[in-house]
């Protein structure tokens, strides 16, 4: 049996972020204040975020249309 890996299972992914100056400071004195570094503070934020979406049930709702969406455009495509 052979395992494909693709590169995001096996990269970190580098994301730039453009913050307004207050929620820049804001997030820095939150690291500060967890010390943490900002990047972790960032990354724990969006796991956060990911974690209360997904039990959001008209959020899940949302995705299941757009998946469908895509399904349909992607069988069009295919054809």
């Amino acid at each position: 049996m052979s395992v494909r890996l693709c590169y995001y299972d096996v990269m970190n992914r580098n994301l730039t972020v453009r913050l307004d100056q207050q929620l820049a400071a804001d997030a820095e004195a939150l690291a500060r204040a967890d010390g943490k570094s900002l990047n972790e503070t960032v990354k724990q934020a969006l796991r956060e975020l990911v974690e209360r979406r997904r039990s959001d049930p008209e959020f899940k709702a949302r995705l299941r249309r757009i998946i469908e969406e895509d399904r349909e455009l992607l069988e069009r495509l295919a054809k």
